[in-house]
């Protein structure tokens, strides 16, 4: 029964996974706005993908429902530490580490979009509290919020102690505590908000995180490897969202090209391409990157051909008119009934984040962070390696960090990263790239103002819900 509950926790997890993207994505000056270039619709461009955030366009509602999720945690914590006598002590150890990491993960996806929110240790609903006046809980402010997630991931730990047993890349480990709590520690070290300061051992804490974690994961030789469906428990993945045919899909269906694709555009080749990836007609195109974005990888990264396919549009005359990608990334396989079906597992942690997270501690704290950042580079141009055009040389601190930051957004198209890196990583002046035109793919100006759009780096509260719980402020700016 108890592994049944924490196999319904991770089932709550796997609900979740749009959020990665709309909460650690969407924003981050690299998905198109509007339109396509073959006329299909792009969702929510106002006010996520193109930042017109207003009291009364939020995006989303209600903390994204991720409170439901939480309090269901709260309810087996809560079981399992008062009760459930019958389990071993390493068994109630693994549990409760599971727990309190899962805890601590949701609670950090809220804190990093909203700052400061209600923390809730409580299942008050299910413990039979039905007042409303008892159910209203105030925001937190951000240092209590990321005190209660660091609280929790040191108890995910404690719990665990030294217990690395891994069960499997789509159930939540020590491993997984440990990359939780590398970034959670390096946002501490990076991202100041109103009370909450950087610490002076943040980054020493999250780099001893990491260090754990580099003899038991290693980089697979071929990143499209990575992502294949027949793969799922390969030795780079540290923890992710699992997706089976007849089971659950993702929502890569939204980022594939859509039926009115085939046969209209162009290969690089030159030739009209049909149903290339075989969608099978089930790609929506909601949302699409850049072509910029497709632009910045060099022709023998191997990572360009393997997230994206590029097509163009010509004229009469034979010329180039526009240029698109979709995605090829984690669309998933056609099936033994011949259907395309979307059950890529979507990634939380892999290695890879692993040593490029190193590369940024390492270059915050004044050191080079070259030896990591090659790493990365070496598996992407595999044979074609060659260390004299490929290689990082250490620079500046600004220069390493967009070096870092360029990386990440090659390795990490489609996983969630891309707002939250440039929230996080800074230029020379310590400033958040946000706010630096230099990020912002197919653009001149920055993603945000910082003279006049800085609150906007957190997402405002829907009116609803500050009527429906009348201590909840909103957020500040807003």
């Amino acid at each position: 029964m108890v592994n049944s509950n924490m196999l319904a926790l991770h089932y709550d997890l796997r609900s979740t996974h749009e959020v990665r993207y709309f909460f650690g994505e969407a924003r981050g000056g690299t998905s198109l706005l509007n339109t396509t270039i073959i006329n299909t619709s792009i969702e929510n461009t106002s006010p996520i993908k193109d930042n017109t955030f207003t009291k009364d366009a939020t995006g989303v509602s209600d903390w994204y429902n991720l409170y439901p999720h939480i309090m269901r945690v709260n309810h087996f914590i809560s079981e399992v530490e008062k009760g459930c006598t019958f389990l071993s002590a390493s068994d109630r150890g693994y549990y409760l580490g599971q727990a309190y990491g899962l805890r601590a993960y949701h609670y950090f996806m809220l804190y990093r979009a909203y700052g400061g929110v209600p923390v809730i240790d409580q299942a008050k609903v299910v413990e039979g509290v039905t007042s409303a006046e008892d159910l209203y809980v105030a925001r937190s402010t951000p240092k209590e919020t990321l005190d209660f997630i660091k609280s929790d991931i040191a108890k995910s730990e404690e719990y665990f102690g030294s217990d690395f047993t891994f069960k499997g890349t789509s159930i939540w480990s020590k491993s997984a505590t440990l990359m939780l709590k590398a970034e959670t520690y390096l946002w501490s070290a990076k991202v100041p908000d109103r009370d909450q300061q950087p610490e002076t051992n943040d980054l020493q804490i999250a780099k001893d995180a990491l260090l754990q974690l580099v003899d038991k994961f290693t980089l697979l030789p071929n990143f499209s490897d990575v992502f294949e469906y027949s793969n799922k428990e390969n030795k780079e993945i540290i923890m992710a969202m699992r997706f089976l045919d007849g089971e659950a899909a993702n929502s890569a269906a939204k980022f594939a090209y859509p039926p009115t694709f085939i046969n209209r555009v162009y290969g690089s080749n030159g030739v009209l391409m049909g149903d290339t990836l075989q969608m099978l007609n089930k790609g929506l195109y909601f949302h699409a990157f850049k072509y910029e974005l497709f632009e910045s990888y060099d022709a023998e990264d191997l990572r360009r051909n393997a997230t994206f396919i590029d097509f163009y549009l010509k004229d009469k005359d034979g010329n180039v008119t526009n240029k698109g990608v979709a995605l090829r990334k984690g669309v998933g396989i056609v099936n033994s009934s011949g259907n395309r079906v979307f059950v890529s597992d979507v990634v939380i942690y892999r290695y890879a984040e692993v040593l490029l997270m190193l590369a940024e501690i390492e270059n915050k704290l004044g050191n080079d962070p070259s030896p990591y950042i090659n790493q990365i580079r070496q598996r992407a141009y595999s044979v074609n390696y060659d260390p004299a055009v490929h290689a990082h040389v250490n620079g500046s601190f600004e220069e390493n960090e967009l070096a870092i930051l360029f990386e990440r957004d090659k390795e990490f198209v489609y996983e969630g990263k891309r707002w939250h890196d440039i929230r996080r990583m800074q230029d020379a002046s310590g400033r958040a790239l946000v706010f630096s035109p230099i990020v912002h793919y197919g653009s001149e100006q920055p993603i945000l103002d910082y003279n006049k759009e800085s609150y906007k780096v957190l997402w405002p509260i829907n009116v609803g819900l500050i009527t429906g719980d009348p201590l909840v402020e909103q957020t500040p700016g807003y």
